[in-house]
C-alpha cells in the first residue's frame, strides 16, 4: 500500500498476490472450491488481505435481511451527454419506484470502478447498475460474492443481465444513410474508438458489411481506430487529409468527443474543406445544428435502456436486451448540398 489511509481493495490483494480481481474475490468471497482454486493460492490471498487490512461488509455479503431502500449506479463520466442521460433517467426511475439513487463516476479507471462498487455494497445498497464497465467479470465476481444484484448497461458483461444499443443496428442505418447516392469508386471511412471495445466492434462490422453490400471498396486504411480522445481524433483526421489529400467523401464518426476532435481541425480549414462530405456521428447532440455542415446522427434511448434495466434486475439470469436507438437526420440552419433543414 502506498502508507495512506486509503481502504485495500480487490484490485491491491490481486496486484500482491498475482492473482486476478475475480480469483481474489472468489477465494476471499467462499467460492474458491466451486472455481476449483487450489487451497495454497486461497491461503496466500487470504494473508495478504490480512496483512492489508482488507475487511470485506459481511453485513453485505447476504447477511441482509431488509432492503435499505438504496439503489447504486456507476457510470463512466458525468460530462457526457449520453451518460447523464443515463443517470437521470436511472434517478428518475428509482425515485418513482420510492428509492434513493446513489450514482457515482469511475472516469474509465477499472480501480476506481471497483472502489466504487465496494462502497455501495459496504452501505447494502439494493441492487447497482454498471453503465460503461471497464472490467465486468471483476464487477460480477465482487458483487457475487456480497450477494449483489447488478445490471449492465450499454457495455455488457457474461455475467449477469445486460442491457446495451443494438450498436448494430444503429451503424448499419447510420452507414446506409451515408452511402447513399455516393459516386462509384468512393472510399467512406470510419473514425474513432478502440477495435477491442464491444460497441466499437459491432459498429465498424456493420460498417464493413453495408459498405460492401452497396459495391464500395473497404481496405483496412478506411477504419482509423484512434480512441475517443478529442486531441487523437484530431491528430487523425489531419494525418488523413494529409493522406487523402482532402476528406473523403463519407465519414462515419464513433462519438461526440470524436467529432470534437474533428471539429477542432476544422476551424484551421477553409469552409470549402467540407462541402463534399458526408458526416454521419454515432452520438447525438442538438447543437450539430450550429456546424455549417449537415451531420447524421444515432441518438442511443437512455430512456428504454434504463426502463429494460429496472425490468431485468429480479430476473437472474445473463440475458442481453438490445435497445433500437433513433437516427436523426441532419438539423442544420445553414445550408449545403446534403443538407435537410428542420
Amino acid at each position: 500500500m502506498d502508507g495512506t489511509n486509503r481502504k485495500a481493495t480487490i484490485y491491491d490483494i490481486a496486484r500482491l498476490s498475482g492473482a486476478s480481481p475475480s480469483t481474489v474475490s472468489a477465494a476471499l468471497g467462499g467460492k474458491w472450491k466451486a472455481r476449483r482454486i487450489s487451497e495454497t493460492t486461497v491461503n496466500t490471498i487470504r494473508l495478504i488481505a490480512e496483512q492489508q487490512g482488507y475487511s470485506p461488509n459481511l453485513q453485505a455479503r447476504g447477511l441482509r435481511q431488509a432492503r435499505s431502500g438504496l439503489v447504486g449506479m456507476i457510470i463512466a463520466f458525468h460530462d457526457n451527454r449520453f451518460f447523464s442521460s443515463l443517470s437521470q433517467n436511472f434517478e428518475a426511475q428509482a425515485r418513482q419506484r420510492g428509492l434513493v439513487p446513489v450514482i457515482a463516476s469511475s472516469l474509465r479507471d477499472p480501480v476506481e470502478e471497483l472502489r466504487i462498487l465496494e462502497t455501495l455494497i459496504s452501505y447494502a445498497v439494493d441492487f447497482v447498475f454498471i453503465a460503461g464497465a471497464t472490467d465486468p467479470d471483476a464487477i460480477t465476481a465482487a458483487c457475487k460474492a456480497a450477494n449483489m444484484r447488478h445490471v449492465f448497461v450499454d457495455l455488457p458483461g457474461s455475467g449477469a443481465p445486460s442491457v446495451t444499443s443494438d450498436n448494430y443496428g444503429g451503424a448499419a442505418a447510420l452507414t446506409r444513410v451515408l452511402l447513399t447516392g455516393l459516386p462509384h469508386g468512393a472510399r467512406p471511412h470510419f473514425i474513432g474508438g478502440c477495435a477491442s471495445d464491444q460497441a466499437t466492434s459491432r459498429r465498424i462490422a456493420a460498417f464493413r458489411a453495408e459498405t460492401q453490400t452497396a459495391g464500395f471498396s473497404l481496405s483496412d486504411d478506411q477504419i482509423i481506430t484512434c480512441g475517443y480522445a478529442p486531441g487523437s481524433a484530431r491528430r487523425a483526421v489531419a494525418a488523413l487529409m494529409d493522406r487523402c489529400d482532402g476528406l473523403p467523401e463519407a465519414l462515419f464518426i464513433n462519438s461526440l468527443t470524436v467529432l470534437e476532435g474533428l471539429l477542432g481541425h476544422f476551424t484551421t480549414l477553409p469552409d470549402a474543406a467540407t462541402e463534399h462530405t458526408r458526416f454521419g456521428c454515432y452520438d447525438y447532440d442538438p447543437f450539430a445544428a450550429f456546424l455549417r455542415f449537415p451531420v447524421h446522427m444515432v441518438r442511443q434511448n437512455a430512456a428504454e435502456l434504463i426502463v429494460k434495466a429496472y425490468d431485468l434486475i429480479d430476473k437472474p439470469s445473463r440475458q442481453v436486451v438490445e435497445v433500437p436507438p433513433d437516427l436523426i437526420p441532419p438539423r442544420t440552419i445553414f445550408s449545403s448540398p446534403f443538407s435537410e433543414q428542420g
